[in-house]
């Protein structure tokens, strides 16, 4: 809790003077007597209640941070009578009420900054009297009603950040913008926007980031935007926008981002072959055709590039092979054709997806030289010839070549047909082999072929008896005993115990005439609920495939040695064990995506955690143990979840789990997130440090985003950044500590107390691969 006998001494501050100690409680009223108290910055901390209206005794406070709490209530009016105050910082709170217009007393405000918070109306007149504000920062709230006209005539504006206010926030942005001529940075994103963007647009001569997107903006995209000689990043993407794309952004030497996806543009995207300093463009998902220019040479710098989704044309430009630095190409869903360039010389490239073209010739073998390529997809077009097994080609995971009919060879996973090695014709001359030799030849001939058909017809009966496989790789064992499970596991032996749950143990061991490793899980049947425990995860596994699953060979329902029911499921064996510090958040993600969302009938895993999660020899990550699992939806789930005491994992299932709430794919939401936290910062949930009201999804929230490194001090990542801290140059460091901070905050996201403020897997799934492009971007291929 905050002292309340404060000194008011000689330096009149109290500035983050617990650095390293979590403060609670709430504001105590005495702070208003601290009269000569300048800044007050309380900021990342547990503090509750609202804002004391006694501040307003504090009559020197310059500066007032009290960001990443739980403060509730409103904004006090008497906040207006602090005449010295420049900053006021609130974000990240749970304020309510609105802004009030007292505000607008301050002539000295220059920062107004109360995003992330849940305060509505709309902005109030008097903000117009703060002629010295230089950033206005609203974002994330339920503002309404058009873009606050009260701010086009603060001239000495530099940023204005008011996104994401509950769609709500509308009407035109443009009709006196242009008054503020030192605005650098505006950011409108994810509001009701309408209208054309106007020429006069251009007269904004200091803008250096424009983000537009996510509203519903029509109309051309005005060419004045080439009057901003100080433009870096453009973002008009998802809006209605029509027309070509100005040939005058060539002026915009500065500019490095620019993404126009998700529109209705027209046209080719030659006027960007201009832009020498572009490191990154997205022009995906329009009606841009034409063919690609071969001006891509000028671009090198490029690290960057999607495409996709469009009608372009033609053919791959070798200029393209010039962009070396380039790491992310997506050209999908196109008409491009004829053979894929060389792309040799760009070793960087880590992503390069190419499916859906009309793309022919042989796969090039080059493609196996680069090094960096983690992820190649190649998929539906009118390729030919033998897949290359070495680089990208050796894992499955990396690959996609489906839909190309033609293709042979491979790894074995890709079930390719062989390909056929042509044998050079004999000369004519050769052909006078006497008659007496060909006779016998096709008699031995015919007796091979008539004994082949005989043996194929037998295998096939045979193999009809049979149940089919659950994978490609691994052999089902047909109606296999106790006696073979007990041989294959020596006995069940203690030494080849290799994990255990809550409904059975789990042991290593050798199975058929070829030894394949195998994972036996048996059933302890004397505890309550593993029969059912053992029905619900064959139900489960019935009919889900998916590649990040681990898959079950066999099961098997018998009696031991003494008559004891005996009841096992076994397992492809997955060699790295257990999930520590490697990151496999993709492909957890991937997997939930799948039973989530692409099952006819969604699964529930309900018992997320690291012990689930096996790692193959390729670092691949696999969901496991499906004992708790439920198919949704179900009739009167609640009394059959009720009676089994299913609540997953102390620390893992969702809080509403253990108020007997029905089970929920926002479930597997919630442990998915705890699991993310974990992976990062190396704290289990149930760490001697999560005492009382903290628990890890809180410890990392408040955290964010200033003391991202604190957040991971038990961390290896942490060495990572001390690393870079000595010899990385600092945009690399901040960089790195961008990606970190939207990891942990979308851990967070997923671990909301409520089920409606979690994300879905779908969503988690595509950020999860955006921060990765990023990570990979920051040079840091390994982000553990």
């Amino acid at each position: 809790m905050i002292m309340t006998n404060l000194d008011d001494g000689a330096h009149g501050r109290l500035a983050k003077g617990y650095p390293r100690q979590l403060l609670s409680g709430g504001l105590p009223v005495e702070l208003g007597s601290l009269g000569r108290l300048q800044i007050l910055n309380i900021s990342s901390n547990f503090l509750q209640g609202q804002v004391p209206a006694s501040l307003h005794g504090c009559t020197n406070l310059t500066s007032l941070v009290l960001r990443k709490n739980f403060l509730i209530g409103n904004i006090p009016t008497e906040i207006g009578l602090l005449q010295k105050l420049v900053k006021l910082d609130l974000k990240s709170n749970n304020l309510t009420g609105t802004i009030p217009a007292s505000i607008g007393n301050l002539t000295s405000f220059q920062l107004l900054d109360v995003s992330f918070n849940i305060l509505r109306g709309g902005i109030p007149n008097t903000i117009s009297q703060l002629v010295n504000l230089k950033y206005f920062i609203v974002s994330v709230n339920s503002f309404f009603g058009e873009f606050p006209p009260q701010l086009y005539n603060l001239t000495s504006l530099e940023e204005i950040i008011l996104a994401y206010n509950s769609k709500v926030f509308g009407g035109s942005i443009f009709k006196e913008i242009t008054n503020l001529k030192n605005l650098y940075f505006l950011a409108a994103f994810g509001n009701n926007l309408i209208g054309a963007i106007p020429d006069s647009i251009g007269m904004l001569s200091s803008m250096g980031m424009a983000y537009l997107n996510g509203n519903k903006l029509t109309g051309e995209i005005p060419s004045s935007f080439g009057n901003m000689s100080q433009l870096q990043r453009l973002f008009l993407f998802d809006n209605n926008l029509t027309g070509t794309i100005p040939p005058s952004l060539v002026n915009c030497k500065q500019l490095d981002i620019l993404y126009l996806n998700n529109n209705n543009l027209s046209g080719t995207i030659e006027p960007l072959m201009e832009i020498s300093s572009l490191l990154a463009f997205n022009v995906s998902r329009n009606s841009l055709t034409g063919f690609l220019p071969v001006g891509f040479g000028n671009l090198s710098q490029l690290v960057d590039i999607d495409l996709s989704h469009n009608k372009f044309s033609g053919e791959i430009p070798n200029a393209i092979g010039k962009c070396q630095p380039i790491e992310r190409m997506w050209m999908q869903d196109n008409l491009l054709q004829g053979s894929i360039p060389s792309l040799e010389d760009l070793q960087a490239l880590v992503y390069l997806n190419l499916s859906s073209n009309n793309l022919a010739g042989e796969i090039s073998r080059y493609f196996a030289n680069i090094s960096s390529l983690i992820q190649l997809n190649l998929s539906f077009n009118n390729l030919e010839g033998e897949v290359p097994v070495q680089g990208v080609f050796s894992n499955l995971s990396a690959l996609d070549i489906i839909g190309n009919t033609n293709v042979c060879g491979g790894i074995q996973e890709l079930n390719l047909p062989k390909c056929r090695t042509q044998k050079p014709q004999k000369s004519h001359k050769k052909h006078s082999i006497s008659l007496k030799l060909i006779l016998p030849i096709a008699s031995i001939a015919a007796i091979a072929v008539l004994s082949l058909i005989l043996l194929l017809l037998y295998q096939i009966k045979y193999w009809k008896k049979r149940p089919h496989s659950t994978s490609p790789s691994m052999p089902f064992y047909q109606k296999i005993s106790y006696d073979e499970l007990l041989k294959a596991t020596g006995g069940f032996s203690s030494q080849n115990i290799i994990g255990s749950g809550a409904f059975g143990t789990v042991f290593k061991g050798t199975l058929g005439s070829d030894e394949s490793t195998i994972a036996v899980k048996v059933l302890s049947l004397q505890r309550s609920g593993a029969t059912k425990s053992f029905l619900a995860e064959c139900q489960a596994l019935r009919n889900i495939r998916h590649r990040n699953l681990v898959k079950v060979i066999n099961a098997c329902s018998s009696s031991d040695f003494q008559g004891n029911d005996f009841k096992a499921l076994v397992y492809q064996f997955m060699p790295n064990g257990s999930l520590e510090k490697i990151n496999i958040a993709i492909d957890v993600a991937s997997a939930l995506y799948y039973l989530h969302h692409q099952c006819q009938t969604p699964v529930v895993h309900c018992n997320l955690k690291p012990q689930n999660i096996l790692l193959d020899d390729n670092l691949t990550a696999y969901v496991g143990d499906f004992g708790l699992a439920r198919l949704l939806p179900m009739e009167a789930i609640s009394q059959q979840f009720s009676s089994l005491g299913v609540k997953g994992t102390i620390g893992y299932a969702a809080p509403a789990y253990g108020m007997g709430s029905q089970i929920s794919i926002q479930g597997d939401v919630y442990s998915y997130g705890i699991l993310l936290l974990e992976i990062f910062t190396e704290r289990k949930p149930t760490d001697e440090l999560f005492k009382e009201n903290m628990n890890l999804h809180h410890f990392v929230k408040i955290g964010l985003p200033e003391r991202v490194m604190e957040i991971l001090e038990k961390s290896s990542l942490r060495l990572e950044s001390q690393r870079l801290e000595e010899a990385g140059p600092s945009n690399l460091r901040s960089k790195q500590t961008e990606c970190l901070v939207s990891i942990l905050e979308l851990g967070v996201a997923c671990s909301a107390e409520s089920p409606q403020d979690r994300r879905s897997m779908e969503q988690v799934y595509r950020e999860l691969r955006m921060i990765k492009e990023k990570f990979i971007k920051a040079g840091l291929n390994e982000i553990n």
